[in-house]
């Protein structure tokens, strides 16, 4: 693993229902290999000596949180102050499309888009509600790392649990390090094809792979 990271400019880690994501969600189970000192190492060496990205996505994200690399941009230890993404407000698992707009183009996987930008996405997950304290909450929206939001209809950030269905802290579905290099989200942008989902509304492609690959060209 470590060599493979030596080699990369990009670290992406998927979501998926490891150990049927029991307790606490895989996210931990991923961390733990991160906490590697050889492994931590390396993913140093790419954020700060590289300029790499990392993308988290559900489990993903849960890794990276645990980690600290969200949003402190990091591998450190956590404790009472830092963020996590906890069990839905719903009590169970949710699979649904959801809204999600680009709050912040701070970070590279934005590239392709806009600020007010709106996708439609899948999510699919039981430990997904974003929850932090909220003077953290004012600090990453004052530096911009509050990169999308679950919205209502109309574009506006909701608690409404038909448009956000985990009951996200300010609505927030995905967040970034401080230089946005590092961007972890619970919606799953990769499961989307020109073939899927042609009878619900609404844009699906995010375009943040394509960011990704544009930010080394």
């Amino acid at each position: 693993l470590t060599e493979a990271i030596n080699n990369s400019q990009i670290i992406s880690i998927p979501g998926g229902f490891s150990a049927g994501d029991e307790p606490d969600g895989s996210g931990k189970f991923i961390a733990a290999v991160f906490r590697n000192p050889h492994v931590s190492e390396a993913v140093s060496g790419l954020i700060e000596k590289r300029g790499g990205l990392m993308l988290g996505i559900c489990n993903g994200f849960q890794a990276l949180i645990k980690l600290g690399l969200l949003p402190y941009g990091e591998i450190r230890d956590l404790n009472e102050d830092s963020p996590t993404l906890t069990f839905n407000s719903l009590g169970r698992h949710v699979s649904t499309m959801v809204n999600t707009k680009v709050t912040s183009t701070l970070s590279p996987w934005f590239l392709l888009s806009e600020a007010g930008d709106i996708h439609t996405i899948p999510v699919s997950h039981g430990e997904g509600r974003f929850s932090a304290d909220d003077n953290l909450i004012k600090q990453l929206e004052v530096k911009g790392q509050i990169a999308t939001q679950y919205t209502d209809p109309e574009g506006n950030p909701t608690y409404d649990i038909k448009f956000n269905p985990n009951g996200s802290d300010h609505s927030i579905e995905g967040i970034t390090s401080p230089d946005g290099r590092i961007f972890g989200k619970m919606g799953h942008s990769e499961r989307v094809t020109a073939d899927t989902f042609k009878n619900i509304p609404g844009d699906k492609f995010q375009r943040i792979f394509e960011s990704g690959i544009k930010y080394f060209k």
